[in-house]
């Protein structure tokens, strides 16, 4: 019997160590081939990533040139959304810009009107300028008559902050600026004496009620005597406006404080500073600019720099630093916040990547240090303000 396992290897002069390496050989060059084309995928792939990259920083590189996404970057957004049903982000098309009042708004609502007419977005601009503060039922009325405004919109007016959420209604995106708190006083304490360059004796016509004791008060005197209208609560103005509709918003101290603060960093895309209004622009032109695209240059065109002098206030002059250190130390909750909204605002501008240089503030802490004066508890609003601001259900329901 032939033993076909060993006899036809020694026949032909091989042993099982040369199968083995010719074996080995074969595994060896069918593995180089495998690598080879793993390695020529892996290129493949290595060279899609860094496409994909380099459009996207491209894209990333023209949006923040042109102050917002190129337009192949909203087509392909469209069509991907379209035909491929995929998710994307959308653009605001609520937005509400509750406005402080002398806190260059009528600069801002000019340059919105263009805006508006170069971008198709709908602009209600409210001129309701004394009725900050609203009832619920008044609250109510007036979410549901902004949010009923054809989209895109861009809400406008002098009114104290709005929780949509609390009523179930959806959310618009705020946006304000404010300034330097006493530059803001002396702004608003001459304007409504005196008002703007479109004419004193028009102003006068405006206020035939305010008497020339009132109209000529000295400034010095106002603070100093501790008039109501350079006192607390009067003088507790810009913190209102992002606390809200909370009677205790309207209470100078720690409470109001830190609401306004909660409320800025979990509703506002953005609080800008007046003394850094070109900066605010470029901000909003790279968060909003759907709305905001081209706002610089319109700002700085000399068109619209004629404009903006027409609302600059007339007659102001700067009290003395005994009034200033007096009037800082009543101020001392509004400057808290000022600086946290500086603070904030500077810090935006670093991630965007703005390199803008940043002013100093118009008045400096030492003024608290230099004179300790106690700050007078909340008077009871006098008779002019009652006036001013009624009883809130005796208002009717206005845009």
């Amino acid at each position: 019997m032939k033993n076909y396992s060993g006899n036809s290897l020694h026949n032909n002069g091989q042993t099982p160590n040369h199968i083995r390496e010719r074996n080995g050989r074969k595994c060896n060059s069918s593995g180089l081939l495998s690598g080879a084309a793993s390695l020529r995928v892996s290129l493949r792939g290595y060279g899609f990533c860094m496409g994909t990259l380099f459009v996207f920083c491209l894209g990333s590189l023209l949006y923040q040139l042109n102050g917002g996404p190129p337009q192949i970057l909203l087509d392909i957004r469209q069509y991907l959304g379209k035909n491929f049903s995929i998710s994307v982000l959308t653009f605001p098309t609520q937005v509400v810009y509750n406005r402080v009042g002398k806190c260059g708004s009528r600069t801002v609502v000019m340059l919105l009107k263009l805006l508006a007419e170069k971008h198709h977005f709908n602009l209600v601009s409210s001129e309701i300028h004394n009725k900050t503060r609203l009832s619920k039922h008044e609250q109510v009325a007036l979410m549901k008559n902004i949010t009923s405004i054809p989209e895109p919109f861009l809400y406008t007016r002098h009114v104290h902050f709005l929780n949509f959420t609390s009523f179930k209604i959806e959310q618009p995106v705020y946006f304000n600026i404010i300034r330097d708190p006493i530059n803001r006083f002396l702004s608003n304490y001459f304007f409504r004496r005196f008002g703007d360059f479109r004419g004193e004796q028009f102003h006068l016509l405006r206020t035939p009620n305010m008497k020339d004791e009132e109209r000529y008060l000295d400034i010095n005197v106002c603070i100093l005597e501790n008039y109501p209208e350079c006192s607390n609560p009067r003088i507790f103005y810009i913190i209102p406006y992002f606390c809200g509709q909370h009677p205790k918003c309207r209470e100078p101290g720690v409470w109001a404080l830190e609401r306004a603060k909660q409320n800025v960093m979990e509703n506002y895309l953005l609080v800008g500073i007046l003394e850094e209004l070109e900066d605010v622009l470029l901000l909003l032109e790279r968060l909003l600019p759907q709305y905001f695209s081209g706002a610089v240059d319109i700002y700085k065109g000399p068109d619209y720099m004629k404009m903006g002098k027409l609302t600059s206030t007339v007659r102001k002059y700067t009290p003395t630093l005994e009034a200033l250190q007096v009037l800082y130390h009543r101020m001392s909750y509004e400057y808290e916040f000022y600086n946290f909204i500086r603070d904030q605002f500077h810090l935006l501008k670093r991630k965007i990547g703005l390199k803008s240089e940043a002013r100093p503030p118009a008045y400096s802490p030492e003024f608290l240090h230099e004179l300790a004066i106690r700050t007078p508890e909340p008077l009871d609003e006098d008779e002019e303000l009652d006036n001013a601001l009624e009883d809130a259900n005796s208002w009717p329901i206005q845009m």
